[in-house]
């Protein structure tokens, strides 16, 4: 049993429903991305998603939009994300799974990614751009190293791509609650939680809704009928506020967080 599925088994026997915070990798360091790691991981992340910095970012708003610009004017690469996942590996179990567009893992290779990914202790990958028709090649392998390939669905996807999405995800089945860029909002679409009812109809992984979640009324209010919630945008908003205290900025994400969640 991987990560994930073990996070997610253990959160069903406790009956408990599950937290997933997105944060972009090198937002506003790399040093600063392993402090926060290990504090989502002390402050009860059930899996923590893990950006890759990117140029054209299409489906993120202007909070991740600004982010990755962040993170990118300090000139790392894919390889250098790794070795900070290795490094946090020393101190925690949590889940990780990677959050990239196609073309940041392409150029990397992508039989070297899932190889080296797995070294360092990455879970998954989720490609917000590659669909399963065209994801067989990079699917193939990731199962070969055993990380699990999760995938994205939205309040517009068909009953024949649900299907198609059931037979080809592993670890959890991300649901965006509504159509449009990633970004918080004041309410969170009801198309969400017919779309998770949706979904369990073709599949039994957990279902994790995300896009727009910012409160923890909006959170308590997903986790009622979701398995896990994400937040991305209320987090990375937060980072970009408190970016000059940089000593402190994992503790008071961490606090941030649980205020969330708890």
């Amino acid at each position: 049993m991987g990560r994930i599925e073990a996070a997610f088994s253990e959160l069903k026997r406790q009956g408990k429903k599950g937290f997933i915070p997105f944060i972009t990798a090198g937002d506003p360091d790399l040093a600063a991305t392993e402090e926060l790691l290990i504090e989502f991981s002390r402050s009860g992340a059930t899996v923590i998603e893990l950006g890759v910095p990117f140029s054209d970012p299409m489906a993120d708003g202007p909070v991740i939009q600004r982010a990755s610009e962040r993170a990118l004017k300090h000139g790392f690469g894919l390889g250098d994300i790794l070795q900070v996942v290795a490094s946090v590996r020393r101190e925690i179990e949590t889940p990780i799974i990677l959050f990239s567009y196609f073309n940041p893992l392409l150029q990397f290779d992508l039989k070297r990614l899932a190889a080296e990914a797995k070294a360092a202790g990455i879970d998954g990958v989720l490609v917000t751009d590659l669909s399963p028709e065209e994801g067989g090649e990079f699917e193939s392998e990731l199962r070969a190293n055993d990380l699990d390939m999760i995938f994205l669905i939205a309040p517009t996807s068909t009953d024949e791509r649900l299907k198609l999405v059931a037979q080809h995800a592993r670890g959890f089945i991300y649901a965006v609650s509504r159509a449009g860029v990633t970004g918080a909002r004041t309410n969170v679409s009801a198309e969400a939680e017919k779309l998770v009812n949706r979904m369990r109809q073709f599949s039994s992984l957990p279902v994790a809704v995300g896009f727009g979640i910012s409160t923890a009324e909006q959170v308590k209010d997903v986790q009622r009928y979701a398995d896990a919630v994400v937040i991305g945008s209320a987090i990375v908003s937060e980072i970009e506020r408190l970016q000059g205290a940089t000593p402190v900025l994992a503790k008071r994400i961490g606090e941030f967080v649980r205020e969330l969640s708890d």
